[in-house]
């Protein structure tokens, strides 16, 4: 992407010389009233010579000519729109300025907006760091940042941001795992958030830095596994949190069995031998960590019986 866009000439904006169309309307009025005059009130008589005939024709077909080519010229920017100008292919500079303008009528213009755009791109499938195939989308608000750039250096500079945009978002999809599977996977798709959404922006900023487009924010809008792996992941997490939750309740049963122990010896309830303690930690860990209510069997004899 870089050698791309180091080995071609880059554009740059500069600001077009062009007028303000309010005094120019002003010109394009008098014309029209001189034009109106002459048909009306300057008609030669019948018996005026050629010379002044042909002077009323010139009269006549001039202010046409000048009320015409004023009136080619006008054109109106709007907030944050921007008329690209150019003569004759060349470019000439970039008009900003609101309102009604005016420019001289052999003068090609090109009008861009600079205003935010959005666009929700289409879910794609790729592949995350551990060839996992994963279905992605996201967000994107762009916007023009250098005319000049947008208008001769790319061909059609909004379909270069939807191909762009998947583009990077394969690329930042590829560098890291869908999901934590191991002690090493510290930025993940799924629970990375910020992280994938700030790498996203600058991927794309970057890559469309050549067509003068900047990405003010861009985010995950869509994120899970395709779906001829999905059933299998989900049956793996589900079995991750059933680990997790067995693993929380044996090391509770352990501290609580542990207390309970501590608490009979310093209190002189019961003298335990190495034999009724291990039993007493077996019936304990059985209560605390069976599935099902434990049903008690009352000992009626002595504690050996």
């Amino acid at each position: 992407m870089t050698q791309i866009a180091t080995s071609m000439t880059r554009s740059r904006e500069d600001p077009a010389n062009t007028f303000s169309g309010y005094p120019m309307l002003l010109v394009l009025l008098a014309v029209i009233a001189v034009l109106v005059m002459g048909i009306f009130a300057g008609i030669p008589p019948a018996g005026s010579s050629k010379l002044a005939k042909i002077l009323f024709v010139l009269q006549i077909f001039g202010s046409g000519f000048v009320a015409l080519m004023v009136a080619i010229g006008f054109y109106m920017i709007q907030p944050n729109q921007g008329a690209v100008i150019t003569l004759f292919g060349e470019y000439r500079g970039t008009d900003r300025k609101e309102g009604l303008r005016w420019r001289w009528p052999w003068m090609g213009r090109n009008k861009v907006s600079v205003r935010a755009h959005n666009i929700h791109s289409e879910r794609v499938k790729i592949n995350d760091l551990r060839g996992n195939p994963v279905d992605i989308a996201c967000n994107v608000v762009w916007r023009v940042q250098d005319t000049a750039q947008a208008v001769f250096d790319v061909d059609d500079y909004r379909e270069f941001v939807n191909i762009q945009i998947e583009a990077g978002l394969r690329t930042v999809g590829a560098r890291h795992p869908y999901d934590d599977m191991s002690e090493d996977d510290q930025t993940t798709l799924r629970g990375s958030a910020d992280v994938i959404n700030s790498e996203l922006q600058a991927e794309l900023n970057e890559r469309l830095a050549v067509a003068g487009i900047v990405v003010d924010e861009a985010g995950l809008t869509h994120l899970a596994y395709a779906q001829e792996i999905a059933g299998a992941m989900l049956r793996r997490q589900q079995a991750e949190a059933i680990i997790a939750a067995r693993t929380k309740i044996v090391m509770g049963a352990v501290s609580m069995v542990e207390d309970a122990l501590t608490k009979l010896g310093q209190d002189g309830v019961v003298e335990l031998d190495d034999e009724r303690r291990a039993a007493m930690v077996s019936n304990l860990m059985v209560v605390l960590c069976g599935d099902r209510e434990a049903q008690p069997v009352v000992n009626a004899g002595t504690l050996y019986q």
